[in-house]
């Protein structure tokens, strides 16, 4: 501070000595007529143009300062930067390309974002212009792997414009196995829309004094503690999180007690369902039996997720699980048994699943069978056709014909993909994406924003560690000898590609997704045509 007041105070001093003339001439200045309100005086024109000397000088003063400057007014340090950046050199910035003594560019910062899947190379913010390399030339390599069985089938899509960019047996239907969870999920926005809940309630019939569990097909419905438990009163699971059964519970006791009722009659009611529960394939860890009123998925182990042993009623299961939490609550209740609530029926209380868009988000992630098979049956009673496995795939098709897809070659036999006879084409997938891709249908959205997400999320966060991390998104699928991956990109020239990959008769379940991982990685750095 001392050295720069020591340059400036001789520059200011000639500064004021040079403006002193004009302060002279400024004070000879005759004052405008006589008419005009409030007229400056001379000390007013005093001040003015002390003040504005005083200001002039003290720029003068520190641009001096920032100097210094060449004889043609450009700043030493400004000439300087120029030659530099004319400059090439590495991190390290190297002393070649310059003269010795010249000016060296400041170090490079290192970079904010990497790669992910690769620690050293920066993320760039333009996008790559396409390398002209036909997509055949990239991804026939890698569908030709032994490892893809005896039959595959691929399509890919640029979802902004709706031009195939590939096609190799696209139109074939082959088993997609849970791939066809895409479809489930379309057609459930589409019958229902986004906003639609599932909602569980608890009854009283007011001729029988019988109090009615009614399952609405919610399977997310839950009896973990907790759960639902930050929701107000009577809207347990309503934004907030999953439905909870003790929630309903406890709101159901609290009117009960109300109405001067401590000892009742329970029954349920699991009649929103028709036709077989258990899925053709059988007793399965990978799903329930099929109920309008289950609890936590039917699990025995406690777990939230994947493949756990079922209970073989899960109606029953849910009632008597209530009523132990009615008896927490001072309301004691006889063994439940099935019912059907009339219409008379007063609700007394009740929970709701969050939006179908949170649950179809749910079902991809994870590729929850359970959740799939659910939607299925709604979408039928949503398309008139009976709550059933048969009449969900009936309307799993129906809604898809109304969208405009291309069906040639598609059978749906169930919601989940757990059916072998189910068939689906490459073609079709990836025409639901486009569809979910669409500005015009914003109701589809969580078709794309449920997929997995490449070494984050549900069923793809232990794939692709070493390569296109974060920047596929894609639904998979597997059974005995059937691979799939279903899903969306962006490559390197910007674009969003959808995919569709399917094969049948592999022999090996990790070379098989080993093989879809690569072929998807490979759209992912690809600019193609």
């Amino acid at each position: 501070m001392v050295r720069i007041a020591s340059a400036v105070r001789p520059r200011l001093a000639r500064a004021v000595a040079a403006a002193g003339p004009r302060i002279a001439r400024l004070r000879a200045v005759r004052l405008g007529p006589a008419h005009l309100p409030r007229p400056l005086t001379v000390r007013t024109w005093q001040y003015t143009a002390g003040a504005a000397t005083a200001g002039l000088a003290l720029a003068a003063g520190v641009v001096t300062v920032a100097g210094p400057w060449d004889a043609n007014g450009q700043r030493t340090a400004e000439r300087n930067r120029a030659a530099a950046l004319q400059r090439s050199g590495g991190a390290d910035h190297g002393r070649s390309g310059a003269a010795a003594g010249a000016a060296r560019p400041a170090p490079s910062a290192p970079p904010v974002l990497t790669g992910l899947g690769d620690a050293t190379a920066a993320v760039g913010t333009k996008r790559a212009a396409p390398d002209g390399k036909p997509l055949t030339e990239v991804l026939e390599p890698v569908l030709d792997s032994p490892a893809l069985g005896d039959s595959h089938a691929a399509a890919v899509v640029d979802v902004a414009t709706g031009a195939r960019l590939y096609g190799d047996g696209s139109g074939k239907a082959l088993t997609p196995a849970s791939t066809t969870k895409i479809a489930t999920a379309a057609a459930a926005l589409s019958a229902l829309g986004p906003d639609h809940r599932l909602t569980t309630r608890a009854a009283l019939e007011p001729d029988t004094r019988e109090l009615v569990l009614v399952g609405g097909g919610d399977p997310t419905l839950t009896a973990h503690r907790g759960a639902g438990d930050s929701a107000r009163p009577g809207a347990a699971g309503s934004g907030e999180g999953w439905a909870s059964l003790r929630r309903l519970a406890a709101d159901t006791a609290e009117a009960l007690r109300r109405r001067g009722i401590r000892r009742i009659t329970l029954s349920y009611d699991a009649t929103l369902y028709t036709g077989p529960a258990l899925h053709p394939i059988g007793v399965n860890d990978n799903i329930a039996p099929v109920s309008a009123l289950t609890v936590d998925e039917g699990r025995t182990d406690g777990s939230a997720g994947g493949p756990a042993p079922r209970v073989s009623d899960p109606a029953s299961d849910a009632a008597a699980r209530f009523a132990g939490f009615l008896k927490d609550a001072g309301i004691t209740t006889t063994a439940p048994g099935p019912s059907k609530a009339t219409a008379r029926a007063e609700t007394l209380a009740t929970v709701s699943s969050p939006p179908l868009s949170a649950l179809v988000e749910r079902m991809l992630t994870n590729s929850d069978n359970d959740i799939a098979e659910a939607l299925a049956r709604h979408t039928a009673l949503a398309s008139g056709e009976p709550a059933s496995f048969d009449g969900g795939a009936e309307a799993i098709a129906k809604q898809l014909r109304g969208l405009g897809l291309p069906m040639g070659g598609a059978a749906f036999h169930d919601g989940s993909g757990l059916d072998r006879d189910d068939r689906l084409t490459a073609d079709l997938l990836t025409a639901l994406l486009v569809k979910a891709g669409d500005p015009a249908r914003p109701g589809l959205r969580p078709v794309l924003t449920g997929l997995p997400v490449a070494a984050f999320t549900g069923t793809l966060s232990s794939r692709y560690s070493d390569g296109a991390a974060g920047v596929v998104r894609a639904k998979t699928g597997t059974l005995t000898g059937v691979n799939s991956l279903a899903g969306t990109v962006v490559d390197t020239d910007g674009r969003l590609l959808a995919f569709a990959f399917l094969a049948s008769g592999t022999a090996d379940a990790a070379q098989a997704q080993s093989a879809l991982d690569e072929a998807a990685t490979a759209l992912a750095g690809c600019g193609c045509r």
